[in-house]
């Protein structure tokens, strides 16, 4: 895929993670978020990067663990933190209501607890939850908590037939916020379709992002996850945070 533009105009695909992190947003859920966080985060760590993702609030737990798969990834317990956990597998703000313990859950605790982290850290991968427009908490959603915390976007897709739509409204919704966009990543890529074998070039041209196409990967191995993103992923995408 092309380069991203040079156009440094805010929202402009940036090609590149920013020197004190990254926010990995969805179009929706179940779209590859914590493999990239997770093959981000080990890539950063094999480079010296004391980087650390952040999961501001896990839904559906257990079994789902985000912070504890990338943990897996990069065998150390001190490479992600999880700020919140529920169990219902729903939207953070209903999985609230619906918990069986009296849980309070407030968009300024969440708020907070991410901007603490991302402060601590040298570099922070911050994952979202589902998609931008997934309630969080009093009223507020996933979009406001990427504006608030102040990272550039790495927005995570399908491959595969109706990503355009829902990559280009993604894009659309984190510019009109004033975030800056990285770049693409359309998971579990494989070219087997005429609709995947055009998406790339497709979202480039709607979107002004750089695509990166990454292949299904074996999640059970660590190394399947880290060199995975490592060989999709230009080298230039990590090059901030890893020349400071």
């Amino acid at each position: 895929m092309s380069e991203a533009s040079n156009d440094s105009r805010p929202g402009r695909g940036t090609g590149r993670i920013a020197e004190d992190g990254v926010f990995v947003v969805g179009t929706d859920t179940g779209v590859g978020k914590t493999v990239v966080t997770a093959g981000l985060t080990g890539w950063l760590r094999e480079t010296g990067t004391e980087a650390v993702a952040v999961k501001p609030c896990q839904t559906g737990y257990p079994p789902d663990d985000d912070a504890a798969f990338v943990e897996s990834v990069c065998g150390t317990a001190d490479a992600a933190v999880c700020l919140q956990r529920l169990s219902p597998p729903l939207a953070p703000e209903v999985a609230a209501w619906e918990a069986d313990d009296d849980v309070t859950l407030s968009y300024e605790s969440i708020r907070d607890g991410v901007a603490d982290v991302v402060a601590g850290s040298e570099t922070a991968i911050v994952e979202g939850i589902g998609g931008l427009r997934v309630p969080l908490a009093d009223d507020r959603e996933v979009i406001d908590l990427v504006a608030d915390i102040g990272l550039p976007a790495l927005v995570v897709a399908r491959s595969g037939l109706g990503t355009l739509n829902h990559t280009a409204l993604t894009v659309q919704a984190l510019r009109q916020r004033g975030v800056p966009v990285v770049g693409v990543v359309l998971n579990e890529y494989e070219g087997e379709t005429t609709a995947e074998r055009t998406n790339p070039d497709g979202i480039e041209r709607m979107t002004d992002c750089t695509v990166w196409p990454v292949p299904p990967l074996d999640i059970e191995s660590p190394e399947s996850v880290i060199d995975g993103l490592r060989a999709h992923l230009q080298q230039s995408v990590l090059r901030p945070a890893i020349e400071q």
